[in-house]
């Protein structure tokens, strides 16, 4: 049989051990972006780093305009453009490239008609769809 003084020695030690076991270090973990960036979402679902001097653009302005016409302002989750992958890396591309301005209000115009006729497109088959089913 353990004395009593072996056995509140050895709980003493365990709880020593337990104690450091639970302040291990840990490696720091990547960040979700690289400094300078922030993140948006496509309507495909694609996630794309875009650096932050992009947010002075004209293009980016009216991309966050329209994603908040259609999304609205939300506190939690994710930004979302309302635009599919393909047109997202061209506007980059035209940013990155520091294309004429005449041509970003050329790129603007087509998002804002682009925008509208989808929209007119879902309109229009929400009323054939209500006259088909009479």
């Amino acid at each position: 049989m353990i004395s009593t003084k072996k056995l509140i020695k050895m709980a003493k030690k365990w709880q020593r051990i337990a104690v450091a076991s639970r302040k291990r270090i840990s490696w720091p973990r990547p960040p979700l972006t690289d400094k300078g960036h922030f993140v948006v979402y496509t309507t495909d679902g694609r996630r794309f780093m875009i650096p932050l001097t992009c947010l002075k653009t004209d293009i980016f302005r009216e991309l966050f305009r329209m994603a908040e016409e259609e999304y609205g302002i939300t506190a939690s989750g994710p930004i979302t453009l309302p635009y599919d992958s393909s047109l997202l890396e061209y506007a980059i591309s035209m940013v990155r490239n520091n294309v004429a301005k005449d041509l970003e209000n050329a790129l603007i115009a087509s998002l804002a008609s682009c925008r509208c006729s989808s929209v007119e497109n879902a309109e229009q088959s929400s009323r054939n769809l209500l006259i088909s089913s009479f």
